[in-house]
């Protein structure tokens, strides 16, 4: 994989020139190369990782706290969900082309790690993370507000704020006679960043599937895929 000069091109997409590029490098190392390449001089890209979640929702929070002042408290939280969620951040990641640039162990590669869902979102926290680190925090809440001002339109046009598991039961209890049943069917990954996969099923019929950080984020998706399948349906 390209070295911190070839970076460059990243840069010019993200907006940054960093004062130190190993931080960006850094962002983009999944824990699967360090396993074949126990000799590579920077770590995986996890302690960003964290730091970056931990600064998305604060900064969410914030902007949808400034933008919507007649939301009430579940509807921010609601809405932060569906921006902070895998989907959206991998979706930001492959806007910016940081697939192109992850280090990945072989397995990894071959397995199209460079288009999985966790990879990139989590790639593109750490990213968040390093240009904190380099760049000062309202350099950082500027690049990340820029990149989410169409997401949180679409969040909003789609009333993404709404209780997506409370829809799904008042629809399977108005039709079914039933509340829909979660089952948690997988949980990969090490304890401090799991990644579960829940079902949800009505009347003994599974209809849709969902993957989140928390069992309670993977059912909300769940749900969410739930309606949009049954919605496809009507």
């Amino acid at each position: 994989m390209a070295e911190s000069a070839e970076f460059m091109e990243l840069q010019d997409t993200l907006g940054f020139t960093f004062r130190y590029p190993a931080l960006l490098k850094q962002a983009l190392v999944h824990r699967s190369y360090l396993h074949e390449n126990t000799d590579f001089a920077l770590p995986s890209n996890e302690r960003l990782e964290f730091l970056g979640d931990s600064l998305l929702g604060f900064v969410i929070a914030e902007k949808l706290y400034e933008d919507f002042p007649h939301l009430s408290e579940g509807g921010m939280t609601k809405l932060r969900a569906a921006l902070v969620r895998g989907e959206t951040l991998a979706r930001l990641a492959r806007s910016l082309g940081l697939g192109n640039y992850l280090y990945l162990g072989r397995g990894e590669e071959a397995s199209g790690g460079r288009a999985k869902q966790s990879i990139l979102a989590g790639a593109f926290e750490a990213v968040v993370g390093a240009i904190l680190i380099d760049q000062g925090f309202a350099a950082c809440r500027d690049f990340m507000l820029h990149l989410f001002d169409d997401e949180i339109g679409r969040a909003v046009k789609h009333r993404l704020f709404y209780d997506y598991k409370s829809q799904l039961q008042e629809i399977a209890q108005a039709r079914h006679g039933e509340a829909p049943i979660y089952r948690t069917i997988k949980a990969v990954g090490p304890d401090h960043a799991k990644e579960f996969t829940v079902e949800v099923s009505i009347v003994g019929s599974v209809i849709a599937r969902g993957r989140g950080k928390s069992k309670r984020q993977a059912e909300t998706e769940a749900a969410r895929a739930a309606l949009e399948t049954m919605a496809q349906e009507q």
